[in-house]
């Protein structure tokens, strides 16, 4: 857990920078500053799994700098943007290479690794154009996780359709994965396909992925119940932790239904060493303190399974 004095040291760090950048001002000390707050703060969980959030609810309104303030008061350091015109911190497609560079600096100068880019690019639609539309903005989402300092790009499966063979379904969704995968590998970005949709269950990810030959395609859990019924959690989970990518999502840590403990115990078992995003919507008074008592909840299941 981050004590209450990193915390501020944090905040105080953070909020100097801005206005040294702001000003014009050279930051030099300032800069040394972030950089050791940085690498203290990675180098806390150096080799195993960190916390990080991900926008979707609690920092839609949240700019860059504003997301960037809250997070590093959480002692948060790792963000992921998901994408729509909807949300405050305008990292969309429509940025030009000058704004690219700003957002990457925004962050690289501050103690919040951007993780990547979560979009809503799905390849299951039995319409040609919408397939093709989907593959072509997923290389957009590409290049943009890349200029601004991301390393992946989140995707969907997502559905089966009435009157289409799901086996068809299957096979479509990994031909596209196998297009942009071979386009990400070549912008040193990863695909992160959530388990998400009713083409997203962990046994139809796993079929998915058999066909999937490119290496920078990966599996992004998704913390969801219906993956601990029938054989459990464990056995869904065995069946796609070798091709786990470097995030996944997970929600409220409070709800009891979704064995958050258990996932936490394969997960450092196995060594994974990704990005655990938090991803909620639910309403709370203060969203800042919200993310730091998640943040604490996770802190005592990572400690249990590093005991264990």
């Amino acid at each position: 857990m981050i004590s209450s004095d990193r915390k501020e040291l944090s905040r105080r760090n953070f909020l100097s920078h801005s206005f040294c950048i702001a000003t014009g001002v050279a930051a030099a000390t300032v800069l040394t500053s972030c950089d050791s707050l940085k690498t203290a703060g990675n180098k806390k969980r150096a080799g195993q799994t960190r916390f990080g959030f991900t926008t979707y609810q609690w920092g839609k309104d949240w700019d860059v700098p504003t997301l960037i303030a809250n997070c590093t008061k959480a002692g948060v350091f790792g963000v992921e943007l998901r994408t729509s015109q909807s949300y405050a911190h305008g990292v969309e497609l429509e940025l030009n290479a000058q704004q690219r560079r700003e957002v990457r600096k925004r962050f690289e100068d501050s103690p919040v690794k951007l993780v990547g880019i979560a979009t809503s690019e799905r390849y299951d639609s039995p319409e040609k154009a919408e397939l093709n539309s989907a593959i072509e903005n997923t290389r957009a989402y590409i290049k943009l996780s890349r200029d601004v300092g991301g390393s992946g790009v989140r995707v969907f499966p997502n559905s089966f359709h009435d009157g289409v063979p799901r086996e068809k379904t299957v096979e479509q969704i990994a031909g596209a994965l196998n297009v942009v995968g071979a386009f990400a590998a070549d912008y040193g970005q990863e695909i992160r396909l959530e388990a998400h949709g009713n083409a997203g269950e962990l046994p139809t990810i796993r079929a998915i992925m058999d066909m999937v030959v490119q290496p920078s395609v990966r599996v992004k859990l998704n913390s969801d119940i219906r993956d601990t019924k029938g054989d459990g959690f464990e056995s869904k989970f065995n069946l796609v932790k070798d091709l786990l990518g470097q995030t996944l999502h997970l929600h409220n840590l409070k709800d009891t239904e979704f064995p958050y403990q258990l996932q936490m115990d394969l997960l450092v078992k196995m060594g994974w060493s990704g990005w655990q995003l938090l991803e909620v919507s639910d309403k709370v008074p203060d969203r800042v303190q919200a993310l730091i008592e998640q943040q604490q909840i996770w802190d005592r299941m990572l400690a249990i399974s590093l005991n264990t």
